[in-house]
């Protein structure tokens, strides 16, 4: 079952907890910079195994020691609770 788009409003509210997160193309969007290669790369792996805990995948591209990830929920057509509820948990595994 498709989890419903949050509001203006309710994404206002979660974008005020989400350090470093924005709205781009539609998308929540953060670009997380590490020490270096292997620092973002343990980043991704930490990253991967909570979002396939959850069944909900980021996009993301990685250079060197840049991250950069985008988050909606395909199925709903925007972005959802799922969205920034992985968005938290990517904070917290960046330090």
């Amino acid at each position: 079952m498709a989890r419903a788009v949050l509001g203006k409003a309710e994404l206002d509210e979660a974008l005020g907890s989400l350090a470093g997160w924005g709205i781009e193309k539609g998308k929540l969007h953060k670009e997380f910079e590490f020490a270096d290669f292997s620092e973002a790369f343990g980043f991704m792996v930490r990253a991967a195994l909570a979002a396939e805990q959850r069944n909900h995948h980021p996009e993301w591209f990685n250079v060197w020691n840049r991250v950069v990830v985008d988050l909606t929920t395909h199925d709903s057509g925007g972005i959802t609770a799922s969205d920034t509820e992985l968005a938290a948990e990517m904070n917290r595994l960046a330090g």
